[in-house]
């Protein structure tokens, strides 16, 4: 058995790895997990930390065991000016990388601004051609999740900032134009929405800052929500010892891992201002996996629990 390294990664650079998400490189026959490079370890006013952050690279070729820092990804600036990458959700099909990342202008002290999805393209993961800013159902909206139907259309998930953070949907036939659906997960705010197809089901994962949120459906349609969040109470492991953030699922056949991050060292008791500088151990944070298990009908994780982690290649 090889168990998953706890923590999978940390950046080398800034500390402040987060929005995980997992691809195979066909090109370079290697696993790539692209995130949101936050600037944990940068002495600045208020949440500036969190903006002006790039998508961080890291790749492994001995099936997830180890994973080296690679650098960022080039020639998302499609605007003059240093501004904010957040949250990657990134596929292939035919041919094509395609990313939709969420993007701010800028580099906000706080949370003011707006909020966007944009949609570039790529053959080899390197080099990133714009397409177009998404025009969804408000200006400020992030966080995108992307899966196809069984009808061939596409489908995206996203969080809403303007209507109640909620997760609204939008379709597409081609996965350059979009038409919202309006919103789908209402029940309470939540981010970084993720939607998989596994055991005979569609599941989607919600961030609600307080663990994470899990909802089953039979046709994307129509969702429901387990009773039992996923990474609520805190782990044994290594930089582990907190709630668990932001998640993307690989399933790989009967299996299914969850890629999350967290905050080590963050403190829940003490809240820190808008405008504070936030110090340096509370803003960093570690990428970690841990296997998703199927019982009676509903997912649970136990982060603790050692398994045999393996990445299957090109199972992407």
């Amino acid at each position: 058995m090889k168990p998953a390294p706890a923590p999978l990664f940390r950046d080398p650079i800034y500390d402040g790895a987060a929005d995980p998400v997992v691809i195979w490189n066909r090109e370079e026959q290697s696993w790539w997990l692209l995130y949101t490079n936050r600037r944990a370890n940068v002495e600045c006013p208020g949440v500036a930390w969190v903006h002006g952050a790039e998508i961080g690279i890291a790749s492994s070729s001995d099936h997830g065991q180890t994973w080296r820092y690679r650098g960022t990804l080039q020639d998302l600036e499609f605007e003059r000016g240093r501004n904010t990458f957040w949250a990657p959700e990134v596929l292939w099909h035919e041919g094509l990388y395609h990313l939709y990342v969420s993007y701010v202008p800028g580099v906000p002290q706080d949370w003011s601004g707006s909020r966007s999805i944009v949609h570039m393209t790529s053959r080899n993961l390197w080099d990133w051609q714009y397409a177009s800013t998404l025009s969804l159902s408000s200006d400020r909206v992030i966080d995108a999740a992307v899966i196809r139907l069984p009808n061939g259309r596409w489908r995206m998930w996203y969080k809403d900032e303007v209507n109640h953070a909620h997760t609204y949907a939008a379709d597409s036939d081609d996965l350059y134009h979009w038409t919202v659906r309006g919103p789908v997960i209402t029940d309470c705010a939540h981010e970084g929405p993720n939607v998989f197809v596994w055991q005979g089901s569609y599941w989607m994962i919600t961030d609600f800052w307080n663990g994470l949120g899990v909802y089953r459906s039979d046709d994307a349609e129509h969702w429901e929500r387990q009773s039992i969040p996923l990474l609520a109470a805190p782990g044994q492991r290594r930089d582990d010892g907190v709630i668990g953030g932001h998640a993307d699922i690989e399933v790989q056949g009967e299996r299914a891992f969850i890629f999350y991050f967290t905050h080590p060292d963050w403190d829940r008791t003490r809240h820190y201002g808008m405008h504070d500088n936030h110090p340096y151990h509370v803003k960093r944070t570690a990428i970690q996996v841990a296997e998703l298990e199927f019982r009676d009908g509903v997912i649970v994780c136990n982060r603790d629990k050692d398994f045999d982690f393996t990445l299957l290649p090109g199972a992407d």
